[in-house]
């Protein structure tokens, strides 16, 4: 009898300890390798080697050439060029609250620019989208844009190069009129028109 009780522990102690044994076999996580997926290995494997797993799926190249298709436009820099303003500063078009549409009223405006430009092909054209004071300065820079970029579009669609047009918004932050009123904000949404003509020694 006694020396079934000190057998028992010992079974017991024995079981544990192959069991113990036992759970180190099985699957091994390694720390991955740049781009590679995490490495498993079975501790059965007889060749004693670790291999890296297939590749994962690369992000996106930082380096790689833009394939939208798009053409990069507008490559020209009005800064080099002398701005005429006064030219077809009667031609500034004039924009509804909170739009970007073209009204019919001054269509004809874009006509005078557009026949100005074919009878000048050598200039290009600036053009400048701007903003009352009501709004967040983004939004009316954004605002201002979408109108700089609807009179070009027209513009484009009368036969002139969109090459020729470049377009910057500058929002509130250029006003003609300083009072806060209608009056005053009907003459601040408006897109106007500088002609650019290259500098001595430019082509």
């Amino acid at each position: 009898m006694k020396m079934n009780k000190m057998i028992f522990p010992l079974v017991i102690a024995l079981t544990a300890v192959l069991a113990t044994t036992g759970c180190k076999k099985g699957i091994t996580k390694v720390t991955p390798l740049p781009n590679t997926q995490p490495i498993v290995a079975n501790n059965d494997n007889t060749s004693g080697t670790l291999q890296p797993g297939p590749p994962l799926n690369p992000g996106p190249d930082v380096n790689a050439v833009n394939n939208t298709g798009i053409p990069e436009t507008n490559a020209w820099d009005p800064a080099n060029y002398n701005q005429d303003r006064a030219t077809l500063a009667a031609q500034t078009v004039h924009f509804a609250f909170d739009s970007a549409a073209v009204v019919e009223a001054e269509e004809s405006k874009l006509i005078i620019v557009s026949e100005a430009l074919k009878s000048d092909p050598s200039a290009k054209l600036l053009i400048e989208g701007h903003c009352d004071e009501r709004g967040t300065e983004e939004y009316n820079r954004a605002l201002g844009e979408r109108r700089a970029l609807a009179l070009r579009e027209d513009l484009a669609k009368a036969g002139i190069d969109s090459e020729r047009m470049r377009t910057i918004s500058y929002g509130k932050d250029k006003p003609v009129e300083t009072s806060h009123d209608e009056a005053a904000w009907s003459k601040n949404r408006r897109g106007e028109f500088i002609l650019c003509h290259a500098k001595t020694g430019m082509q």
